[in-house]
């Protein structure tokens, strides 16, 4: 394969991460994941959200690539490791509120005595190759081995950097959980186990945990992909955890585009005691704005929701975009300061550091 014929396929394992690309010279007919009734965020075939953007194309990608250093950022060069200081052996049980972040967007919630995975992702790559796509550069927060029982596990949506497949059949077998995902989801985990049973809800649906934990499923602006020609054919989300020990607003991927969903979340749930909000994976702006917040938008969203607390994550740990791997939360410093928030408000966590409440 010629150079360039390579790093335009590596850039599109990478884009395919993202969810970035939507091949709309590959359409197909059917959806192999999801059939249901047509609805507002539904046409029958493909799920979108008000005022969907187009699809993102292989010209876009090739564009990102030849406008590097022109109208766009050159692309930082990462390190090929950046381990994180910290590293968590949470306890068995957590009777408050307890959040340890595995890396990227992988979370533990320790909430009311539950314990609940969000995208969890222990894979090397987060990619659909083997051989490419973003590698991580640190360990998870969180030794697989040094996890709790599981007793649920939440999945956002599709994107290789948060499905992890081989991951959530190993917790299937090991621990039995609730997986709860969005529309269309379940098709693609059961690919992994089919012993596998899968949860799936649409954006306003809820799941009642019992104890007065439940989990709703809220919209998110994203879109899915996991192969070449599956653009938008399963759902994403944002949720939301109602507790005894407060509200969790856990966004997900998601844009800003106006904070239309972070207005609707605050007068549904209430401002938040926590929310868990994107920092990273936002240059250049031009092909992110829409799937994905940068820091400024991301500290916006935590004053929408009206959030006590806020914690970052989806940096540092795959490198996704063009931005430096230190550049979100020097960016979110600044945000912060020019909004009056004190940095131990909206903390930008590493693999294994946890807060509590």
């Amino acid at each position: 394969m010629k150079r360039n014929n390579l790093i335009t396929a590596l850039s599109a394992a990478t884009v395919m991460t993202l969810g970035g690309v939507g091949y709309a010279a590959h359409r197909r007919g059917r959806n192999p994941y999801y059939r249901g009734p047509k609805s507002d965020h539904f046409d029958g075939l493909r799920f979108h959200g008000p005022d969907q953007p187009a699809d993102k194309t292989l010209a876009d990608i090739a564009r990102w690539r030849k406008r590097r250093g022109i109208d766009a950022p050159v692309r930082a060069l990462w390190p090929k490791h950046h381990p994180s200081p910290f590293q968590d052996r949470p306890p068995e049980r957590f009777p408050g509120m307890r959040v340890t972040l595995i890396g990227h967007a992988s979370y533990l919630f320790q909430v009311a005595g539950r314990n609940i995975l969000v995208d969890p992702v222990y894979a090397r790559r987060a990619s659909p190759l083997r051989f490419a796509g973003p590698k991580r550069v640190n360990p998870p927060g969180i030794a697989y081995a040094d996890l709790p029982p599981i007793d649920v596990v939440l999945i956002t949506h599709n994107h290789y950097d948060h499905l992890d497949g081989p991951t959530v059949a190993q917790l299937w077998q090991a621990h039995q959980p609730l997986i709860l995902a969005p529309l269309g989801n379940d098709a693609i985990l059961r690919a992994y186990d089919d012993t596998m049973h899968v949860e799936t809800r649409d954006w306003g649906e809820s799941v009642d945990l019992g104890g007065g934990l439940t989990v709703h499923l809220t919209p998110a602006n994203h879109w899915s992909a996991r192969g070449v020609n599956d653009k938008r054919m399963a759902l994403w989300c944002s949720f939301v955890l109602t507790t005894p020990v407060g509200v969790h607003y856990h966004s997900g991927d998601t844009g800003f585009r106006g904070g239309a969903i972070f207005h609707a979340a605050r007068a549904r749930f209430g401002p938040p005691r926590l929310a868990t909000l994107p920092i990273g994976a936002y240059e250049p702006r031009w092909f992110m704005t829409d799937q994905h917040m940068d820091p400024a938008e991301a500290v916006a969203a935590g004053l929408l929701l009206g959030a006590d607390q806020m914690l970052g994550h989806h940096w540092g740990t795959f490198q996704l975009t063009d931005e430096g791997i230190e550049q979100p939360v020097e960016a979110l410093a600044v945000a912060c300061a020019e909004n009056g928030i004190a940095p131990e408000r909206f903390r930008a966590l590493r693999p294994g550091e946890v807060w509590q409440g």
